[in-house]
């Protein structure tokens, strides 16, 4: 089996070789340090047992548990009994590109876009497969790995199809817990949250964002809501702290610019939003993940 296309810097795992997905199972006998990642990540616990922390708090793991983090967010695994993890990892240029039309999936769109970040979350979404669907799930996730020895410019199709046919195993088996998305979005929704993510560093208002629309800012408000469970404006501020922390971890922008470029020049303002959603301030968690 080939190595994963992953490497570390200091506590950042990022893809190296031009790779964008893959999946692969590890063992952490005793626990695995606090880290972080420039990709999303989908762990399925196969057996053992063990304890996550990351922002959302800590939480017990056993067999069938299912993590699902947005890049940028921290995690590690402490008390372990050989915890094995069967890892599912892809890009976020994936999903901004062959994978965009999941946003206007129901499930799809709760799962990857909204979900994980709406509520007390913080990026992290969790659930839990019964038999039935684990197997499903590590079915697609067995045919990915095997992905993994061939050229992924020969099968990026098969990479994009496998990965594709998990996350919907995924989400069609989390429906009944947690996801309670059973129709698209409404379109204004989807055109709120492009416009916003198109410019966020725009000091949007609800005002503003719902004349772009033709709406009244309360309707907007209830359409929001109902399909992401966040208002607009605080959509706006869980994609304004990703793109922060992505500037933290990968360029040496000054944390005053950075926090101007994603929208908040009030830097006592941005320091308090990082901080809320990450629970470490920016400079910390620059820090911790990026030194060699």
């Amino acid at each position: 089996m080939a190595d994963p296309p992953v490497e570390t810097t200091g506590t950042l795992l990022h893809f190296i070789d031009g790779s964008y997905a893959y999946a692969g199972r590890y063992v952490h006998p005793d626990g695995h340090p606090v880290h972080t990642h420039s990709f999303f990540e989908v762990a399925v616990v196969m057996s053992g047992a063990g304890l996550h922390h990351s922002p959302a708090g800590y939480q017990e793991l056993s067999v069938g548990d299912v993590l699902l983090l947005r890049p940028g967010v921290w995690h590690g695994y402490d008390g372990c009994t050989d915890l094995d993890v069967f890892n599912c990892c892809f890009s976020a240029d994936l999903l901004q590109h062959e994978l965009s039309w999941t946003r206007e999936d129901p499930l799809l769109g709760y799962l990857l876009w909204t979900g994980p970040n709406s509520a007390q979350r913080r990026g992290v979404l969790t659930g839990h497969l019964d038999s039935i669907p684990l197997e499903e799930c590590v079915s697609q996730l067995e045919h990915l790995e095997d992905l993994r020895a061939r050229p992924f410019d020969l099968h990026r199709g098969d990479v994009v199809g496998r990965l594709s046919l998990f996350l919907s195993c995924l989400a069609r088996a989390l429906a009944g817990e947690d996801l309670g998305a059973s129709r698209p979005a409404h379109p204004a929704v989807l055109t709120a949250m492009k416009l916003m993510e198109a410019d966020p560093a725009h000091h949007w208002t609800l005002k503003e964002l719902a004349a772009e629309l033709h709406l009244a800012p309360g309707y907007l408000v209830r359409l929001f809501k109902s399909s992401t469970g966040l208002p607009p404006m605080a959509y706006l501020s869980r994609h304004r702290v990703e793109l922060a922390a992505a500037r933290l971890l990968h360029t040496d922008e000054p944390i005053s610019r950075i926090g101007e470029a994603v929208g908040w020049p009030d830097q006592n303002y941005f320091a308090r939003r990082f901080k809320s959603h990450y629970g470490l301030s920016a400079s910390t968690y620059r820090a911790r993940f990026t030194r060699a």
